[in-house]
């Protein structure tokens, strides 16, 4: 009978519509004559008090539903507006060369600009049709959805609060970055997106935000925060896995971009 409360607990949380399948709805936005289409949990109250933005792009070959499914930030921050874009067709910067597979541009002017476009498109939609909270809007990615999460800090970083790619190298985005808050996640033994390109890729972003020495954040094992005197500090989870997305991702993702909104 101890047991019950534990039992009932479990049935409730299974039910909550944030943990559903249905809490998911399918959007369509057309892109200079281009349908695009994208997954969004929206939380109850999106209509009435301002709910912070999460857009969160799959990585080279994914889709909108397996992003759903690695990323599950709309379980772990219900309040939240979170988006899960699908990508198109894209030649691929390190795999796919036909471009036979779904992604995302990997540099400004590329494709047309075909995904920047998509993005502003999408926010727009979105802030006319909730109450966005513009000083608390986010993006996330991996690998060629980290890529474009860097690009996007580049080309509409003043859209932002905060940042989190993994498995990314954006060296188109170099140049252009302003101090914005960012934790990078990194593996130690990536074959694709080798670990040293990622370090470099980190350094910058150091650079840019005016980074202090390393410490622990908040004493969670693999994560050391360099903070900035800017306002803008960076977090790396550096990890032994390979290009595999870990699977203490999405926590780590929720809890730091909880901690930062726009001046």
């Amino acid at each position: 009978m101890k047991s019950l409360p534990i039992l009932l607990s479990l049935i409730l949380l299974a039910l909550h519509p944030a943990f559903s399948a249905d809490a998911l709805t399918r959007l369509e936005f057309t892109v200079d004559g281009t349908v695009r289409e994208a997954l969004i949990a929206v939380p109850p109250k999106a209509k009435t008090s301002p709910a912070p933005l999460v857009f969160a792009f799959h990585g080279h070959g994914g889709n909108m539903n397996n992003a759903a499914r690695m990323y599950p930030i709309h379980t772990l921050w219900p309040e939240a507006i979170v988006v899960f874009p699908q990508g198109l067709n894209t030649v691929g910067q390190l795999t796919d060369p036909e471009g036979k597979k779904p992604g995302w541009q990997g540099a400004a002017g590329a494709q047309g600009d075909r995904d920047l476009k998509f993005f502003d498109t999408m926010l727009s939609s979105l802030e006319s049709k909730f109450k966005v909270d513009p000083k608390r809007i986010y993006s996330t990615g991996h690998s060629n959805g980290g890529g474009f999460t860097y690009l996007l800090w580049a080309e509409r970083g003043e859209k932002f609060a905060a940042f989190a790619p993994s498995a990314a190298a954006a060296r188109g985005a170099q140049g252009k970055l302003k101090p914005k808050p960012v934790l990078h996640l990194a593996g130690e033994n990536d074959p694709l997106v080798k670990f040293a390109w990622q370090k470099v890729m980190i350094e910058y972003v150091k650079k840019v935000n005016g980074s202090g020495e390393g410490e622990t954040w908040e004493s969670q094992p693999g994560c050391t925060l360099f903070p900035s005197k800017n306002g803008a500090p960076v977090v790396t989870f550096i990890h032994p896995g390979t290009h595999a997305y870990p699977s203490e991702a999405p926590a780590l993702i929720v809890k730091f971009f909880k901690q930062h909104a726009q001046p």
